[in-house]
């Protein structure tokens, strides 16, 4: 217990060096062309700053093709500038409404992330291409080796060159920045970065961060710190658990007779947690424009917890980590 309170003292300072001031530099305007923006949020040791939420691609891929419109265009009216997507996501039909919906009429204006799943360099080169293809874009603002899930998967894409195809891309100047991700093992992450160390090539990293992590497994307690040595941006998922948070989430057959939302929790205090913490940004899944409205609302309205307050909602949930029941996508086994 008292490892883990040290743990969310000692983030409070790492925290307070990732805020951007309220007033911003000309080059990082709180306004473009489309209106006002999200509050944004330094992007590691990279010079770009990013809006504070960003849309996931996963439900962009799944909802209709009507509300994936929707969330594009309520995210783009609140001031969210970051866009998540992976080539598996659908598959593909994610990125092609990004094509469709986003692309054309707000490239300029959007931070574009892409992952691939590619286990070797071949299907990696290829995903990079079919990306770029069904997106209408000529780049990548992020590219990511995407869902590592042991140290022995990582070692077996690096092997097959699939890093090597990423750092070739962002040479090439089609990707500007690269990056991994991962949502079942933490030591997969501490391998990657092991394994990298050298040459530290990576600008992000994407993992989960939610109220329940740090008592179960926790990407924030075994990666988080090595990340903000590094200043690598960290990307923020899973804040929800997926879903598994609610009393019932139909996509996945889940239903619970005791959700940590409302019985413990409010979606304020989830999302405030994860803003609290050293992140860049907040992904964050939505299939319906009201979603992400909500998300925008509170985004506008966010104040930093204090450690004490962190630490209070950590108790408050301790007990329903055990087992990892909530956080489904966790897997100790290698």
């Amino acid at each position: 217990m008292t490892h883990r309170r040290e743990f969310l003292k000692n983030l409070a300072a790492m925290t307070a060096a990732l805020s951007v001031p309220s007033v911003l530099s000309a080059q990082n305007n709180e306004s473009d062309k489309l209106g006002e923006l999200l509050p944004l949020r330094r992007l590691g040791k990279t010079n770009e700053y990013v809006t504070m939420l960003g849309v996931g691609g996963y439900h962009i891929g799944w909802t209709s093709e009507r509300d994936a419109q929707a969330v594009i265009e309520t995210a783009i009216e609140g001031g969210v500038r970051f866009f998540d997507t992976a080539e598996q996501y659908g598959p593909a039909v994610s990125e092609e409404r990004y094509g469709k919906y986003l692309i054309p009429k707000y490239r300029d204006h959007i931070f574009l992330m892409t992952k691939t799943q590619a286990r070797n360099a071949k299907d990696a080169q290829q995903h990079l291409e079919d990306s770029l293809r069904r997106m209408k874009t000529d780049h990548l603002d992020l590219w990511q080796i995407h869902s590592i899930f042991t140290p022995e998967d990582v070692e077996n894409r690096l092997a097959e060159g699939v890093l090597d195809v990423v750092k070739k891309a962002k040479e090439s100047g089609k990707v500007k920045y690269i990056g991994f991700t991962g949502h079942q093992n933490p030591y997969a992450h501490k391998r990657m970065l092991e394994l990298t160390r050298d040459d530290d090539p990576f600008d992000t990293v994407q993992m989960p961060v939610n109220v329940l992590d740090q008592s179960y497994f926790s990407f924030a307690e075994n990666v988080m710190p090595e990340l903000l040595e590094r200043n690598i941006g960290i990307l923020a998922m899973k804040t929800l658990a997926d879903g598994r948070f609610f009393a019932k989430k139909e996509k996945a057959n889940w239903t619970t007779d005791d959700p940590l939302i409302p019985n413990y929790i409010s979606i304020r205090d989830a999302l405030y947690y994860v803003w609290s913490l050293p992140v860049s940004t907040l992904i964050t899944g939505a299939e319906k424009a009201e979603f992400m409205q909500e998300k925008i609302d509170l985004a506008k309205s966010f104040v930093k917890l204090q450690e004490s307050e962190r630490q209070q909602l950590v108790e408050r949930v301790r007990s329903k980590a055990i087992n990892g029941t909530y956080e489904y996508y966790k897997q100790k086994s290698s």
